[in-house]
């Protein structure tokens, strides 16, 4: 374990810089091209921000990985890694999405366009026999058969897709809880010796990190701030839910058989999933169509609050967190169902105390006014 972990701690190493020295390049790409997210209505910034610093992601993803799994082979002498089925269809999938968010960036598309990709995209891991076989006694339910399963994966794999992308209102936000969630896969995948996916992960963890400095501390007016736009978002979401996927599978050939696989993949998305699931039952309540943007997300009730986008952040890293805290202690004692009743019930209960603070803001405001 020692001698992988180093790798693991190079591919990150090596994203990380590859993402400090190629992000500056497409910040200047973007500001000679125009190439910026423009702030309106619904958005929080107040100024034009380049938005195609996803670029980046895959390329020093990759560039690491390959790099660390060369080292690996030169040392040991050992070929590190084999491209399977699996594989493949991963890699056609996430180039797809990874175009689609581009070409969305550049030039724009429709939703309607980018849904179509990403059901195309998903399912070709059910295709290559890669989807969600056990629900591991959630609802009773165990053993799933590949015509529920199928289907199921491609809904579970858009879905956290869209959820990553969604919830990307403001600075590091979307990048912040992609990290969360990659660095707790990385761990469930290390626990289980899948090292591959490991040195993936941490390749891709690196770059991220090297993107949230410039997110979040990169100045405007130093014109060295920039937004992931759906190049990223996209991308994120779509390797989410493909370890989601992976881990969740039950395949003795690949990992041994763990009674809490789906808790912990799960436990890892919760804020981001929770919060579409939320914003589109508010907007059935009301009429609105589901693909319209508004400023319902849980980034926006916090600004309401009266937070600044920093605090809003880190109140709302700290609620993954405790999600994750708070599961993990419950593993074993109760029932995945049981555990999935009660991070609904602290959800709803952390919504309805914001809730609360907005109402009493704006009531305050109204007596200000008369």
């Amino acid at each position: 374990m020692d001698c992988y972990l180093i790798y693991i701690i190079l591919a990150f190493v090596l994203s990380m810089l590859s993402g400090f020295l190629f992000i500056p390049f497409i910040i200047d790409f973007c500001l000679k091209r125009k190439l910026y997210d423009m702030p309106n209505e619904r958005k929080v910034h107040h100024h034009a921000i380049p938005r195609l610093g996803g670029v980046s992601f895959i390329p020093c993803m990759f560039l690491a990985f390959l790099l660390s799994i060369y080292v690996y082979n030169c040392v040991t002498d050992k070929v590190a890694v084999g491209i399977s089925m699996w594989t493949s269809s991963f890699l056609a999938s996430l180039f797809m999405i990874y175009v689609v968010g581009v070409i969305d960036d550049i030039i724009g598309l429709g939703p309607k366009t980018k849904f179509i990709v990403q059901i195309l995209a998903a399912s070709l891991l059910p295709i290559c026999n890669l989807y969600i076989n056990d629900l591991y006694g959630f609802c009773g339910m165990h053993a799933v058969p590949f015509a529920i399963g199928a289907p199921l994966t491609v809904f579970i794999i858009v879905f956290i897709n869209n959820a990553i992308n969604l919830i990307d209102g403001i600075d590091g936000l979307s990048g912040g809880l992609s990290l969360i969630s990659l660095s707790g896969f990385l761990y469930c995948f290390g626990r289980e010796q899948v090292w591959t996916y490991c040195v993936l992960i941490a390749g891709l963890m690196g770059v991220l990190c090297a993107y949230l400095y410039f997110n979040i501390w990169g100045k405007v007016e130093k014109r060295r701030k920039l937004f992931m736009g759906d190049s990223g978002s996209l991308t994120l979401g779509f390797i989410l839910g493909f370890l989601f996927v992976k881990f969740a599978m039950n395949s003795t050939a690949v990992m041994p058989y763990r009674g809490d696989s789906l808790m912990i993949a799960y436990t890892l998305l919760i804020v981001p999933c929770f919060d579409v699931v939320r914003v589109v039952l508010v907007r059935l309540r009301v009429g609105q169509p589901l693909f319209k943007a508004d400023k319902r997300h849980i980034h926006h009730k916090l600004l309401r609050c009266g937070l600044s986008q920093h605090c809003a952040l880190v109140t709302i890293l700290l609620l993954q967190l405790l999600f994750v805290v708070v599961n993990f202690m419950l593993n074993g004692l109760v029932q995945v169902t049981c555990i999935v009743a009660i991070d609904i019930a602290m959800y709803t209960m952390f919504n309805l105390a914001l809730d609360a603070i907005i109402k009493r803001k704006e009531a305050q405001v109204t007596c200000s006014d008369l």
